[in-house]
């Protein structure tokens, strides 16, 4: 299966030119289908850069949200980009989980994939996903203490916890300290649901952070990102109904799967992956019905699927599973 869908979900605008326009359901992002709904509501100074103090309650409230200090939190446009800025800080050898996420596997040059059994018994530094992705898997705060724990001085432990944000049990944010070698990332667009934001979160020691912002520059964030962000993860009350709906979301999608004859897998409560021979044919089938499904070129027998908004896109994603 080729197409740019197999590279990156949420490429909605190529689907549409290779299957046809029309009523589309993105299921490719594995981003919370009802985001924070306060974004509009905002007031943006379009006319002046970004606060420098504005900057910093920024990153106080997400800290407090995280569980870490403060002064181990450093925002950033985006977790892509913190992501590639830190693998140029640290260099040197690494090794990364598979499957995950591709960046990972570009961060740092060399970089070489490994399962997960075996790299505890590697040295250099380690990068993996906590929820994973595309398979959902979730490890507990102590097998990553114990990973952290044979690093000593050979290397960094670094926790993409993009997807951590709808339960913060297996969260290692609050492990962060100036005499850990110890790196997280974490997503705003995710689980707010507003990716178009570009927001994201390196938490780490405060020297390390330190060269990190003299990378980053003046004004790193824009004012949007900016307010946006401060307020969304101010706001308690939305944060907790959303922890308490998306379960609910994402079993009302095993159902469906499992009814269609599927096993869905995943602890993640944002997307479901299912592995099926028949993986390239349902993902045609079900963009014929214009429900774009996240595919896989290096595995095409995985697809994954995102949560529908509500009942109606339920219906139709039912329907055009059944529909073989």
């Amino acid at each position: 299966m080729t197409g740019a869908w197999t590279w990156h979900g949420g490429n909605l605008a190529a689907a549409k030119r290779r299957f046809g326009g029309g009523d589309w359901i993105d299921l490719s992002t594995g981003i919370n289908p009802l985001p924070w709904p306060d974004a509009n509501r905002i007031p943006i100074d379009w006319q002046r850069l970004p606060d420098r103090d504005a900057l910093a309650e920024l990153e106080a409230v997400a800290a407090a949200f995280f569980g870490a200090d403060p002064h181990h939190v450093c925002a950033v446009p985006g977790t892509e980009i913190g992501l590639r800025l830190a693998g140029r800080l640290i260099g040197g050898e690494a090794r990364h989980a598979a499957p995950s996420y591709r960046t990972h596997s570009e961060m740092i040059a060399g970089s070489l994939a490994a399962a997960d059994a075996d790299l505890a018994v590697q040295g250099g530094t380690i990068i993996l996903a906590n929820p994973n992705n595309p398979d959902g898997r979730i490890l507990a705060p102590e097998a990553l203490d114990a990973l952290l724990a044979t690093r000593g001085d050979a290397g960094w432990l670094l926790v993409d916890e993009a997807f951590a944000d709808c339960d913060p049990a297996p969260s290692i944010a609050a492990r962060i300290a100036d005499d850990r070698r110890l790196l997280v990332f974490r997503s705003f667009g995710k689980f707010f649901g507003l990716a178009g934001v570009r927001l994201g979160f390196v938490l780490g020691p405060e020297p390390f952070l330190q060269d990190l912002r003299a990378m980053l520059g003046a004004w790193p964030l824009s004012a949007a990102a900016i307010a946006i962000g401060t307020a969304a993860y101010a706001d308690t009350d939305w944060i907790a109904a959303a922890r308490r709906r998306l379960p609910g979301q994402a079993a009302a999608l095993d159902a469906i799967l499992a009814g269609a004859g599927y096993r869905p897998q995943g602890a993640c409560p944002l997307f479901r992956l299912i592995e099926t021979e028949a993986a390239p044919a349902l993902f045609d089938r079900l963009a014929r019905r214009a429900i774009l499904a996240r595919p896989f070129a290096d595995q095409p027998h995985w697809l994954r699927l995102g949560l529908p908004a509500d009942d109606e896109a339920l219906v139709r994603l039912s329907a055009a599973l059944a529909d073989g």
